[in-house]
């Protein structure tokens, strides 16, 4: 059977079943499994396809090189990750202080990894909950920092609006429960509370240069695919708005790096990922809604 006659479901943001056939890719960091990329005509969301359930992703995890659960520092990748990561998040930290001056409020980060942006949220007094599902990342955490995240399941028991930030640092698009979790952003943030979501941009030259070797599409591990056109369209049906659009300009550069190495470039691949990497950052100049990721600020309209 051709990718056209396949039985897509409907779009997982707008419902609509106008789905077609985009690429193939394949699972590059673990299993060298095959998956389709597809997308909505209506509202441009990318997603994965078959896509695992949440009883069955676990496994795609289950490697030493992941690094956002095992902070690996072997090999010059990981060690140019974690140099960048340092810088990047006195950037974070500063950036979502500077939304409320002078005030120390209460953060929810979900997704939390091994506990670096909830401990420097937590360094600047703010008052922090952090979510991991990892077991092994909550430990990490706790033995790092004395942090004790908490599981991801305790998401949905949450206080009603109890959080002035919500934060999302290249998670939303691992999340099955979409809608869900949008809901219950609306419950537990303040009036003025704000909620920051980073996720890659297929939008951006770098996405468009690899193609079905970006590494940003990260099957299936990333169940979705978010154009900004795509993030509005969900949001909206929350009754919320993007009030900014924050570029990562870092990430144009190690997703090349990834993307040359998938593609098995060798030496002249990381000159090549170097070179992408300026050329997607400085076509996003004009314009930050075409950088290789986005952070998205956004808050609940009265």
């Amino acid at each position: 059977m051709s990718p056209t006659e396949q039985p897509f479901p409907p779009c997982p943001v707008c419902n609509k079943a106008a789905i077609s056939f985009l690429i193939h890719s394949k699972d590059y960091s673990l299993t060298n499994k095959h998956f389709d990329i597809i997308q909505c005509a209506h509202c441009s969301l990318r997603f994965t396809f078959p896509m695992p359930s949440k009883e069955d992703i676990s496994p795609y995890y289950d490697f030493p090189e992941y690094i956002s659960h095992t902070d690996v520092k072997e090999g010059w990748m990981n060690k140019i990750y974690h140099k960048v990561r340092t810088y990047t998040l006195q950037q974070k930290t500063n950036w979502v202080q500077s939304l409320f001056t002078g005030h120390k409020g209460q953060i929810l980060e979900l997704g939390a990894g091994t506990g670096a942006f909830a401990h420097a949220m937590k360094q600047k007094g703010w008052s922090v909950t952090a979510l991991e599902p990892d077991a092994a990342s909550r430990q990490r955490c706790l033995d790092t920092y004395g942090i004790q995240l908490q599981p991801i399941e305790d998401f949905y028991t949450l206080s009603e609006n109890k959080y002035d930030v919500i934060s999302l640092w290249h998670v939303l698009e691992h999340v099955h429960d979409l809608k869900n979790y949008f809901q219950t952003f609306s419950k537990i943030l303040k009036p003025n509370g704000r909620i920051i979501i980073a996720v890659p941009n297929y939008t951006s030259y770098d996405a468009c240069f690899y193609k079905k070797y970006w590494a940003a599409y990260d099957v299936p591990r990333h169940l979705y695919h978010f154009s900004p056109e795509a993030m509005n369209a969900l949001i909206k049906q929350f009754n919320m708005q993007i009030v900014e659009y924050k570029p990562m300009w870092f990430d144009s550069f190690y997703v090349s790096l990834l993307s040359e190495k998938y593609k098995k470039s060798g030496a002249l691949g990381v000159a090549r990922a170097f070179i992408i990497g300026c050329i997607s950052n400085i076509k996003a100049l004009s314009n930050p809604k075409k950088t290789s990721s986005l952070i998205y600020q956004i808050k609940k309209l009265s």
